[in-house]
């Protein structure tokens, strides 16, 4: 009977999070970036969904899943940091750069882009080992509303 009773007390525990990978990474970031004023609007949580399934090519109900682990990630993470570390360290260059315009899309999302939000991008832009004329760019295409392409290689 103890066995039954604690076996249910583990049941409703949440599982484990998972070692953030570089994709898991980005999207952590991607939330990052939306609570960095603070807030945490529907616009911000609608485009991260729609960046997750369009460039890891999920459909909506697995993206809102990957989010959802995401926020978990990002509220439990060391740091800013080692989420870049990681998307540096196993992303090509041109997919740091689509990288940094979702974050961009997801700073704009809610039609304000404020000082803290500004200022993450300029640090992550530095971690990702990415350019200013890299982050104007990227911030340029996020505005345009130019489309970011699928799924991102390794390397």
């Amino acid at each position: 009977m103890f066995e039954r009773l604690l076996s249910r007390f583990r049941a409703g525990q949440p599982a484990p999070l998972p070692q953030p990978d570089a994709d898991l990474a980005l999207g952590a970031l991607l939330v990052r970036v939306a609570k960095s004023d603070h807030t945490y609007r529907v616009e911000e949580i609608q485009r991260i969904d729609r960046l997750i399934a369009r460039l890891f090519e999920l459909n909506p109900v697995q993206a809102a899943k990957m989010r959802a682990t995401c926020e978990k990630l990002e509220k439990q993470a060391p740091g800013t940091g080692h989420f870049a570390q990681l998307i540096h360290d196993n992303v090509d260059h041109s997919h740091r750069l689509d990288a940094l315009q979702a974050m961009h899309e997801v700073m704009i999302a809610d039609g304000t882009a404020v000082e803290e939000e500004v200022a993450l991008i300029h640090a992550l832009t530095e971690a990702l080992g990415l350019t200013p004329e890299d982050e104007a760019a990227a911030r340029e295409r996020a505005e345009a509303g130019h489309v970011l392409p699928p799924a991102h290689p390794k390397g």
